[in-house]
Formats: C-alpha cells, sequence, structure tokens
C-alpha cells in the first residue's frame, strides 16, 4: 500500500511541466503551440533559447531524481540486503515520473518525450553510468547541436554501459537498460526522420562560436 501511494507521488512528480509553466509564466505563450509542439527541454531550447532550455532541462532531470529517491521513505529498502527489492522498486519509481512527464496531469496530459527525467532516474539508481551517458550527451550536442542526436546516443550508450562494459546481471535492470534505448528511439522517431533529412533544427547554444567561425570563412 505505501509502495502504491509513493508511485502515486512519484507520478505526480513527473507531472511538473516545466517548460510549460516556464513558457507561460515567463513569455504569456503555451511552448506546445510553437516548434515542435513539444513541452520538453528540446523544444525550450529552440524556442526560448539556451537559457531557459538548460533551466528546464535541469529541473526535469531534478524530478527524476527526486521521484527515484522517494524509496528512503520506508525503512525497509534502506537495508543493504534488500538491494534487489530497492533496485526494483526505484525502477518503478522512475519509470511512474517518466510516465508522469509524458502524460502530465497538470497540463492537460500533453507533455515532453520524457528523457531528462529519464536521465535523473538513471542518475539516481547508476550515478556512475548516468555521468557517463551526460558526458555522451554533452560531447554530441557541443559537435552537432542537435538535441534529439544527443539524447538518442546517450540513451544507445546507457544500453551499451549495462550491458556490455559494466555487464549487469540484475536481469530487470538489463531489460530496463534496453527498454530505455527502444523508448527514446520510439519517442524520437520525428526527429530521426528530420536528421536523416538534414531538416532538423539546431539548438541556439554556441552562437559565437558559430560566429567565429563564419568570421573565419569570409576572411
Amino acid at each position: 500500500m505505501k509502495e502504491a501511494l509513493l508511485i502515486v507521488i512519484a507520478y505526480l512528480i513527473g507531472s511538473i511541466p516545466t517548460a510549460v509553466w516556464v513558457s507561460k509564466g515567463f513569455f504569456g505563450i503555451d511552448i506546445r503551440e510553437y516548434g515542435s509542439g513539444n513541452a520538453g527541454a528540446t523544444n525550450t531550447f529552440r524556442v526560448l533559447g539556451s537559457r531557459w532550455g538548460t533551466f528546464v532541462m535541469i529541473i526535469d532531470m531534478l524530478k527524476g531524481v527526486a521521484a527515484t529517491s522517494l524509496y528512503i521513505l520506508l525503512p525497509y529498502y534502506m537495508n543493504m540486503t534488500n538491494e534487489w527489492d530497492r533496485t526494483n522498486f526505484m525502477v518503478g519509481l522512475g519509470l511512474a515520473a517518466v510516465l508522469g512527464h509524458i502524460f502530465p496531469i497538470w497540463a492537460d496530459f500533453r507533455g515532453g518525450k520524457g528523457v531528462a527525467t529519464l536521465f535523473g532516474m538513471v542518475l539516481a539508481i547508476q550515478p556512475l553510468v548516468a555521468v557517463l551517458c551526460v558526458g555522451i550527451f554533452l560531447l554530441v550536442l557541443y559537435l552537432t547541436r542537435f538535441v534529439s542526436l544527443s539524447s538518442i546516443l546517450a540513451s544507445i550508450a546507457f544500453a551499451v554501459f549495462i550491458l556490455v562494459i559494466f555487464n549487469e546481471k540484475e536481469p530487470l535492470y538489463r531489460a530496463f537498460a534496453i527498454a530505455v534505448a527502444l523508448l527514446v528511439l520510439l519517442t524520437h522517431q520525428k526527429n530521426i526522420t528530420r536528421l536523416l533529412r538534414g531538416s532538423e533544427s539546431k539548438v541556439p547554444i554556441l552562437k559565437y562560436r558559430d560566429r567565429r567561425k563564419e568570421r573565419r570563412r569570409k576572411q
């Protein structure tokens, strides 16, 4: 019963529509009516700029961390002998938060793709793997300025880390790693199509670097 209540709370935390509240509160618009129509960090970068895109991404990640960490409210899961049960419960809490982000009760069930919240969940469960994945995300973003491509490659890297490099033994965790990669690929189908067509929008970061490169080419 207590676990079920925490799962509901995790969903409600994930349902906090950061991008929608930021766009309405500071700009008087609904982010879902602009750009890709998505209420996530990528579209916030595209529509509102890098400052607010970064803010939304960080908050959405923290939603995943907070929701997944709710297990600490139940003493049973703090015992090291219950590590298996704890990991399974954390996965359940995290997935509830991701579901909340995608279908937020506070925003007419029209949310984002859940990538940032998903990474927050991974950060709470497996910090080292999460840091490595974030590193890959930032590297790809720096090189390409495609948030979608960064998210896709980071999610695939997550599966590779869990299944191959760290070779986690728990079947549920291995299945979860595969599910993460498939979920990100599924929710980014339109982005993949635009990437292949060369029509995917780049986020407005590293503008000064691009201007310098453009000036050098002109010289």
